[in-house]
């Protein structure tokens, strides 16, 4: 597993883009909706990974429940693996807790999988097929 990207949940994209292009010193390499997630997200590379933007598209949604009990902030870690399903397995197999069952699509198009955090110390981990 190596470093994926790191998601940070903001009120609005419109506001919390401009601060993180001052401070990588670049504007993000994409931006775009993810419907099945209810999120708006903005991509920045960083060497070794990504850092995404997230901006809830639904009251109701994860990202937006997040910002309303916790506020703007890191929301989750995502590990890259190789086989997404063998992953799950294993980790299952291992003792923690899986959000999804089978794996749902993420940014990118990318298929995801996110582990509960009550199994992993407290943070919400996604997990990234990347072949």
């Amino acid at each position: 597993m190596r470093i994926h990207h790191l998601g940070i949940a903001v009120k609005s994209l419109t506001e919390a883009v401009p601060i993180f292009e001052k401070l990588l010193g670049g504007a993000p390499v994409t931006e775009e909706a993810v419907a099945e997630q209810q999120v708006r997200v903005a991509v920045f590379n960083v060497e070794g990974g990504r850092i995404e933007l997230l901006e809830a598209t639904a009251a109701d949604s994860p990202v937006a429940r997040f910002v309303t009990k916790r506020g703007p902030g890191i929301h989750h870690l995502t590990l890259a693996v190789p086989d997404l399903e063998a992953a799950l397995a294993n980790l299952e197999q291992a003792g923690f807790r899986l959000v999804d069952r089978p794996p749902r699509t993420g940014a990118g198009n990318k298929r995801i999988a996110f582990l509960h955090p009550r199994s992993t110390a407290g943070v919400l981990i996604e997990l990234v097929e990347e072949r």
